[in-house]
């Protein structure tokens, strides 16, 4: 399922034109202004889908088929986009690789059921919602504006729980996530 980048909220008072990205992370940049008694704020967002091939849009047999290949694509997905958010943004995975592979994991199941990464570590009243307004996609608001990742996905070298990598094999992700499945 993939969810035109470029579509605005009734929230967005602004939306500058998109700047499309092609290839395993398509998508786009976005930039919207808001108002608030602060004043103006600009923020940009970060949509991202996967592309589909025509041989991938093939149907299966199976529904069930169908939807491990879509969530293992978003898993796939997800993890580049990890690795590559880490190591732009400075910041490294947990050493504990078990909490990186569930919230990829986590990230991975929102993009499937809601078109979008939704951080799978908070609750929400109304996901698709959520999902829509975009403050708590991957990476969310406070990750973007201050470093804090609520997920312990993305963590600053001071952290205490920081581990010294920026990535996570396809391989660590299956062990990991293994018991979710």
């Amino acid at each position: 399922r993939t969810v035109h980048p470029t579509s605005m909220t009734s929230s967005c008072k602004s939306l500058l034109p998109c700047r499309p990205r092609s290839g395993l992370l398509a998508g786009c940049v976005r930039r919207t202004l808001s108002s608030s008694s602060q004043g103006t704020r600009c923020r940009f967002s970060v949509k991202i889908r996967a592309e589909t091939t025509s041989s991938e849009s093939a149907t299966t047999s199976s529904s069930q088929e169908d939807n491990s290949a879509v969530v293992s694509k978003n898993l796939e997905v997800m993890r580049k986009f990890s690795e590559q958010y880490a190591k732009r943004s400075g910041t490294y995975f947990c050493m504990d690789k078990s909490v990186t592979a569930v919230v990829i994991q986590g990230l991975a199941e929102h993009k499937d059921e809601l078109g979008a990464p939704l951080c799978p570590c908070r609750h929400y009243d109304d996901k698709a919602l959520e999902a829509e307004q975009g403050f708590w996609n991957c990476p969310c608001v406070p990750m973007r504006e201050r470093k804090e990742c609520h997920c312990m996905l993305f963590l600053t070298e001071d952290n205490d729980f920081a581990g010294d990598e920026q990535t996570i094999t396809p391989e660590e992700l299956d062990e990991f996530t293994e018991a979710m499945k």
